[in-house]
């Protein structure tokens, strides 16, 4: 009687102890992340940015810790808008297949890499900008004679990254039986054309002027730019006053004179002609 007694009191103990977990769990309501990145700006002082490392002129990693190009300024400048330091800015290496997802998921709060602004992409998250734009273009060896543009591409393996528009465009409008061949990041795409391993990368026209200044005797663009593509930076869909402030701080970047004086430092040298600034109307 003693035994079963003590056992009865210790299944009490444990069902009374398992209702108040339960109960505990259930008082707390989870907590939400906030949306608005003007809010976690002003609240943190700090911000998660995704971006590219491996872009020559416009965000491409020269050191431990330390990018520059003409993204980075961009983004350094929208944080400054937003109440944050460059030193309180974390970088989030963001692969073209990963942006919409870190964004979505929350691991970082913008993401300034080169991310066109298309009707699809904005059914799931949403865009400030444009802060620039650019044209399609190819990247070839400089010995190539027979690739002069979107249209000499048929039979050709052709380079570029997952969940991008660029080749499936090219595909589309241009050179059907065009064979796609894609790597995880743009510089993979170079290897693979200096090793012969495909004919030409595709991709905005301002990258790969950037890539053909680093190699001026192995690579060259070829063909004019053809399908402009507008450069937003992304954020999470429903956050308007983001949105908002963001396209002030491209607006106010453009006017002061410091677009223009990024993209002669950064992307001038490769020879790409700086053209004039967008109108911001991401509204």
């Amino acid at each position: 009687m003693r035994r079963s007694g003590r056992l009865g009191l210790r299944a009490a103990a444990i069902t009374a102890l398992a209702v108040a977990l339960v109960a505990g769990c259930g008082s707390a309501p989870e907590e939400t992340r906030d949306v608005s990145v003007v809010n976690r700006a002003a609240k943190t002082k700090k911000l998660t940015i995704g971006i590219a490392y491996d872009q020559p002129g416009l965000s491409e990693r020269v050191g431990e810790g330390k990018i520059e190009g003409f993204d980075v300024d961009v983004a350094e400048y929208v944080a400054r808008e937003l109440g944050v330091q460059a030193d309180n800015i974390t970088w989030k290496e963001t692969r073209a297949g990963e942006r919409e997802k870190a964004i979505m998921d929350g691991s970082v709060d913008l993401v300034v890499t080169t991310f066109s602004i298309t009707e699809e992409r904005k059914t799931r998250i949403a865009f400030a900008g444009p802060y620039f734009i650019a044209g399609q273009g190819l990247l070839v060896r400089l010995n190539t004679s027979d690739i002069t543009g979107p249209e000499s591409l048929n039979g050709k393996k052709l380079c570029t990254v997952p969940n991008t528009t660029s080749a499936q465009t090219i595909k589309d409008r241009f050179a059907k039986s065009t064979q796609l061949v894609e790597y995880f990041r743009y510089s993979e795409c170079i290897s693979a054309l200096l090793l012969g391993n495909v004919d030409a990368v595709t991709t905005d026209d301002v990258i790969l002027a950037g890539y053909a200044a680093q190699n001026p005797e192995l690579l060259k663009v070829v063909g004019k730019p053809f399908n402009p593509e507008r450069y937003g930076i992304g954020l999470a869909k429903d956050d308007v006053s983001g949105k908002g402030k963001v396209n002030s701080a491209i607006e106010k970047m453009i006017s002061s004179g410091e677009w223009k004086k990024s993209l002669d430092k950064h992307v001038g040298p490769s020879g790409y002609p700086v053209p004039t600034p967008p109108e911001v109307n991401e509204r």
